[in-house]
């Protein structure tokens, strides 16, 4: 079947989403920010962040669904995927070297933005029928915004969602996983599909405890495995390395064209898909991670704000980094198939770079399990997401019959075109993030201002829970938190919405 003319409306959708004058500068802008208003707590609360998340201190007695750390490793499962191996591999070879330090960028400020909107997720996070903590932009972006904005706002992120979560969480990392495992193993697509199917649709039948020790269990595993061997390969070429790092920041503003790519490629290009491909790799500001979040087991916002800000970390400033740095070092970014005399594939070109750079079979091996293995995680992270998006829309009794068509699905993905995906896949990233970033600008000041006053009591976060208490007693809005109330996770009353729209109903934004 021919998709080009589909592709061309993609395109041509994604150009405008992508452009240089809406969710670019709103993305990053956001980003800057919530730095500035938040006095750069992602680089002087890091290493907190890391010990809440990855050591052993736990917050006693604190209510939630999953510990910190498997909200954590769920978060990562979701990240972690063909966006730190396709992904970074298509940047560099449409927008060059210098997409790599856009996608820094994109990372070192999205700090900040998966700081705040895990704060928002556990600030407003609800208990549901069945006993479990929901949160995320489809609940805070109604509560904490109070009038029809804020409905409109969690609606549209709400649906938009539901629509991204086949894309970017399952079809585009079903399709990965059945193409590489063909192009390695001689697999048939169909095949590969069917048995994703069938182990997607056994973890998500346990719901988000399945899914978070689970991905507690092999997402370590996963980054640790990945990220050593792209060390070796970086140690073993170290003096490529001085030259690499030239091109990416020399060519982050001057814009470079690899060999087959766009002829005179400028300085948005490079922007462009260092950004888009920034985002879809760690999903900072899209909103997503904070549904993880709010499932979390922690005595405070500001405490599970800084363990899901590690996340974008790791995922961007570690993974992404190997990922770029080895295509750049072996020399593969640029390279020629000698089969079609074109650019080498994206979808080859890092398992080529570390074919070159490890012994053997090695690199083939590794690129190939860490894409299953990476992809796999994303498809159940992004399962959660999905289903707690579906009980906002339609109520609980659809969960079950969602999780059914979301494993389905994965078998559609694997076999059809992978251009087709990633367009959709932009375009629906796209649409998540612009009603979750202008939630984050209007809900900014109550953040910034909560997580001082927390911090002026607790600036080496070791307050016990009790003494959190203490502290925050006097506060607006904390006996609403800690009384965990069950609204918000019914199914959305659109009808009063669309009554609140037309009347004009404007009341101010409050606490909760």
């Amino acid at each position: 079947m021919d998709l080009t003319p589909l592709n061309d409306i993609l395109d041509a959708i994604s150009g405008v989403i992508w452009g240089p004058f809406l969710l670019i500068p709103l993305l990053v802008g956001t980003g800057l920010y919530l730095t500035i208003r938040l006095g750069g707590l992602q680089f002087v609360k890091l290493a907190a962040g890391l010990r809440l998340g990855l050591g052993k201190d736990k917050d006693q007695g604190a209510e939630g669904d999953i510990s910190q750390f498997q909200a954590l490793t769920t978060a990562l499962a979701a990240t972690v995927g063909t966006g730190n191996i396709v992904g970074v591999a298509t940047a560099l070879a449409i927008g060059g070297p210098g997409a790599l330090f856009w996608m820094w960028v994109t990372g070192l400020v999205g700090m900040a933005s998966k700081y705040t909107e895990s704060y928002l997720a556990v600030r407003f996070r609800t208990t549901d029928e069945v006993g479990e903590k929901s949160g995320g932009p489809q609940i805070y972006l109604q509560r904490g915004i109070k009038g029809p904005l804020g409905k409109v706002l969690a609606l549209a992120f709400t649906i938009f969602t539901v629509v991204a979560c086949f894309g970017i969480g399952n079809m585009t990392q079903g399709n990965s996983i059945a193409s590489n495992v063909e192009h390695s193993w001689g697999v048939p697509t169909w095949l590969t599909g069917a048995i994703l199917t069938v182990l997607t649709l056994v973890v998500l039948v346990g719901g988000i405890k399945s899914i978070g020790k689970v991905t507690a269990g092999f997402v370590p595993v996963m980054i640790v495995f990945y990220v050593l061997a792209g060390l070796y390969i970086l140690a073993a070429n170290v003096g490529q390395l001085p030259a690499a790092l030239a091109q990416i920041f020399g060519q982050a503003f001057s814009g470079t064209a690899a060999v087959g790519g766009f002829a005179g490629s400028v300085l948005i290009i490079a922007v462009q898909m260092g950004v888009a491909r920034g985002l879809f790799s760690n999903e900072s500001g899209l909103g997503s991670a904070a549904i993880a979040a709010a499932a979390a087991k922690t005595t405070h916002p500001v405490r599970q704000g800084l363990v899901s800000m590690t996340q974008t970390f790791i995922d961007t400033l570690i993974v992404v980094s190997i990922t770029g740095l080895t295509i750049i070092v072996t020399g593969v970014w640029d390279d020629i198939d000698t089969a079609t005399g074109e650019q080498l594939s994206a979808a080859l070109m890092t398992g080529q770079a570390f074919s070159n750079g490890l012994p053997g079979e090695w690199g083939h091996w590794v690129v190939t399990i860490g894409l299953i293995m990476f992809a796999f995680s994303t498809i159940l992270g992004w399962s959660y997401y999905g289903e707690r998006n579906v009980e906002r829309l339609f109520g609980r009794r659809l969960v079950m019959p969602f999780r059914i068509v979301f494993a389905l699905v994965v078998f559609v993905g694997c076999t059809i075109s992978l251009d087709t995906v990633w367009k959709f896949s932009d375009i629906a990233n796209g649409l998540m993030a612009l009603p979750n970033l202008i939630g984050l600008l209007i809900l900014s000041g109550l953040v910034a201002r909560e997580t001082r006053h927390y911090l002026r009591h607790d600036a080496k976060l070791e307050a016990t829970r009790d003494e959190i208490e203490a502290f925050m007693a006097d506060q607006p809005g904390w006996a609403d938190w800690k009384a965990g109330d069950r609204i918000g996770t019914s199914r959305m009353d659109l009808s009063k919405l669309r009554a609140d729209t037309t009347r004009g109903d404007s009341s101010p934004s409050t606490s909760f």
